[in-house]
């Protein structure tokens, strides 16, 4: 991202409504509001996931690897351990976990690629979920399966579901980094499409664009 890594290129492209929800979801007494997902540079999926509604908080940060190296040069040269990831918060009575997912396998990320994305290659650049709970790791372990079922994709997904230990937010220059720098050309070149996208078919569940 920026100087430190490579701009990748626009990643996957399949029709958002060919990916349907997940045929098994969370009733809203049994989700609790908090996600942590990884699709590689943490300034995309952050953009995406704050343009929707009922999502009350979005922050950046690293899953994986141990406190001593939560920073982004040790992470950005891939031997840390740790995954660019985002911790949602959202209000389930507007948008559930399922609906997260749908937005993560389709906008976010392309969750065919093993540790990369586009030129942004390396394990933390990894697709991942990291469920907070056994009914999480579940939903989504189901979904995965659904969809290489379905053949949704032409090829096997990779993301993992990995447990989740600790998450560091990331360092206070890269929240909101997308909303902050438009002009900045990786921000340009790969976060802005991944938010046309979402407005382009997600638009009922996402919040009035900003002119």
């Amino acid at each position: 991202m920026a100087a430190f890594c490579p701009i990748p290129g626009q990643g996957l492209q399949v029709a958002p409504d060919r990916v349907p929800l997940p045929a098994q979801a969370l009733g809203v007494e049994d989700d609790v509001g908090v996600a942590v997902l990884a699709g590689g540079c943490f300034w995309c999926t952050e953009a995406v996931f704050a343009a929707l509604e009922g999502v009350t908080s979005v922050m950046p940060g690293y899953v994986g690897g141990d406190a001593a190296t939560a920073r982004y040069e040790a992470v950005c040269s891939g031997r840390s351990g740790h995954a660019e990831a985002i911790r949602i918060s959202y209000q389930p009575q507007k948008i559930g976990f399922g609906a997260l997912l749908r937005v993560f396998f389709t906008v976010a990320h392309d969750p065919t690629q093993r540790d990369r994305q586009g030129h942004d290659v390396g394990t933390q650049y990894r697709s991942a979920i990291f469920p907070v709970d056994a009914r999480q790791h579940a939903v989504a372990a189901a979904y995965i399966h659904e969809l290489d079922a379905a053949g949704v994709f032409a090829a096997r997904i990779a993301t993992t579901l990995e447990p989740l230990a600790a998450f560091y937010p990331a360092e206070a220059y890269h929240h909101r980094y997308a909303e902050r720098h438009p002009a900045q050309p990786y921000v340009a070149a790969v976060a802005l499409p991944k938010l046309d996208k979402l407005y382009d078919h997600f638009e009922a569940w996402a919040r009035p664009r900003p002119d």
